[in-house]
């Protein structure tokens, strides 16, 4: 297959204009052009790899370094996934050639009254009607605590499921009841996507406001946006109706109810938001500047030698 060059970035869909994810097991993926293929005893299917934000790798899957190569050309977020849950992560280059989004998430982090400020809007978003100003971190979790816990308690009067607790082994996905494996299950189909979109914005996935110290940390605190609304009612709505398949038939669920919310455009919307960056900014500049901590940044490609005599000499 003759190499093909990689598609430049500014040719790519944008992150908001994507499907959400693929889910394949037991199959061969390849690459054909700028086509993903997944191969089985039933045929091949070809998806363009350009209009996904994930792709999720079950059991049973062999990949090509082509297929991966072009996942990775494309911005496209890779999602190993098995029965006991996700395994690992790996994206391609962000879809966004400018580092403003990362440079103010890192600087909102490294400022305590920053951070502060985005975790209340993050807490305001989820549960509106709420007055959050002064309130401490140990207040908002506290009041987080208890709006999750009704949220549960409210799904579960809905469906008739019984529900105690929150209650998962990482390394042991059939350890738990099936509500919290249709849970865990949800929640990682969406963890998938919004850390796609996170990576394709250029942000990082491991800075974040209200979660801290973990590779994904920002992803947890985006994603707890939207479970109210996707996750955590079809984790009760699939036990409810007994389906045999509980994680595939969740997964899909969590697919259609992303492109029904228009979750994926949403996220791009409110990382902005949060970051306090207007969605009109131009992310896609290709310029490379220099530090400097008078002026914040001195363009590049520029031979500074003459300006540092000449401040000798003064």
């Amino acid at each position: 297959m003759t190499r093909m060059p990689p598609v430049p970035v500014t040719a790519l869909p944008r992150v908001q204009d994507r499907m959400s994810f693929l889910y394949l097991e037991h199959c061969v993926v390849h690459r054909e052009d700028g086509a993903l293929t997944a191969r089985n005893d039933q045929g091949t299917i070809r998806v363009p790899a350009a209009s996904l934000v994930a792709v999720f790798l079950g059991p049973g899957t062999s990949v090509s370094h082509q297929a991966m190569s072009l996942l990775g050309e494309c911005g496209t977020t890779a999602v190993w996934v098995g029965e006991r849950g996700v395994r690992y992560y790996a994206h391609g280059r962000s879809l966004a050639t400018s580092t403003r989004l990362l440079v103010e998430q890192a600087a909102r982090v490294s400022s305590p009254q920053k951070r502060l400020r985005v975790a209340r809007e993050m807490y305001c978003m989820r549960f509106s009607g709420e007055s959050v100003d002064g309130l401490t971190m140990q207040q908002l979790r506290g009041r987080e605590g208890a709006r999750v816990r009704e949220v549960y308690r409210e799904n579960s009067r809905r469906t008739g499921v019984a529900w105690t607790r929150r209650d998962y082994r990482a390394d042991d996905f059939e350890a738990s009841d099936p509500i919290n494996q249709a849970l865990s299950a949800a929640h990682a189909a969406l963890y998938g996507v919004v850390h796609g979109v996170i990576v394709s914005l250029g942000c990082s996935p491991g800075l974040g406001f209200v979660h801290t110290g973990h590779e994904r940390s920002f992803v947890y605190d985006v994603a707890d946006l939207y479970k109210a609304e996707t996750t955590i009612p079809i984790a009760f709505d699939v036990v409810a109706e007994g389906m045999e398949d509980l994680a595939g038939t969740t997964r899909r669920r969590v697919r259609d109810k992303i492109f029904e919310l228009r979750i994926i455009e949403r996220t791009v919307k409110d990382i902005h938001r949060l970051l306090e960056v207007e969605e009109s900014d131009d992310l896609s500049a290709n310029v490379i500047s220099l530090w400097d901590y008078q002026r914040r940044a001195v363009a590049g490609g520029v031979n500074y030698a003459e300006e540092d005599e000449e401040e000798a000499d003064g």
